[in-house]
């Protein structure tokens, strides 16, 4: 049984959701597997999608309840109101603890569905600054300026750092703690599981004014597995 949604924040004009990875926001095409608008459909008896996470992609994700609020919520994203941070973890070590990526993004022109850095592209630029690092693996806070599809994904990549466990655009390979504690071995009739075995980013942070000018800063905590990796390698380079 699929566990309820975990509610960051709820009022009666929308709704916050920490979204698990491996979970659809919204229905796709195949309708092979329930999303997580179907799953608040169960429970609310309107509910209206404002923006979205890639599939794989944990975290922050808003749904309003009335189509005053949908408007409202909707044209702020559009008009970049919103102040969006997402937590990443990507391999190696960046040269530079914060920077601007502008590059701009455009759909390849033969593989559907993937994203590159091209002349052409729409304008895309994306804030980062290093958290964490270490040279196997550093924890990024990326702040979009812009939201481009993948957009974190590409720039991460095209700076010489992709996220960790990205199939895409990485190796999608998934962290082991063998491969980072050399002295490591699992037990004699236990699996090593990884550290991180999904897509190592997390929408952490929305910020943005209601309809009454209040601020509302929402967070969802960063995933335990990110925080173990850097504990981990804290623990080696000391």
């Amino acid at each position: 049984m699929r566990k309820p949604p975990v509610i960051i924040f709820e009022n009666d004009d929308f709704i916050a959701i920490n979204k698990p990875s491996g979970l659809l926001t919204i229905p796709d095409r195949t309708q092979s597997e329930i999303s997580l608008k179907e799953q608040l459909q169960q429970i609310y008896p309107s509910i209206f999608t404002v923006h979205r996470l890639d599939k794989e992609t944990s975290g922050l994700v808003l749904f309003a309840k009335n189509e005053k609020m949908h408007k409202f919520l909707s044209q702020s994203f559009e008009n970049r109101k919103v102040d969006k941070y997402y937590v990443g973890i990507v391999q190696g070590k960046p040269a530079n603890d914060a920077g601007m990526i502008e590059a701009p993004i455009a759909e390849h022109t033969l593989r559907k569905g993937y994203m590159v850095v091209h002349r052409n592209g729409k304008e895309s630029i994306t804030g980062y600054e290093v958290m964490q690092s270490f040279p196997q693996y550093s924890m990024i806070l990326y702040r979009l300026f812009t939201g481009r599809t993948h957009q974190i994904r590409v720039h991460s990549k095209n700076i010489g750092h992709p996220l960790v466990c990205d199939p895409l655009y990485g190796d999608g390979k998934p962290v082991m703690l063998s491969s980072v504690k050399k002295k490591y071995k699992p037990g004699k009739y236990e699996e090593e599981q990884p550290i991180i075995g999904r897509l190592a980013l997390h929408s952490y942070q929305l910020k943005f004014e209601d309809p009454e000018g209040n601020i509302i800063d929402l967070r969802a905590p960063v995933p335990k597995e990110f925080n173990a990796l850097m504990q981990q390698l804290k623990k080696i380079s000391s």
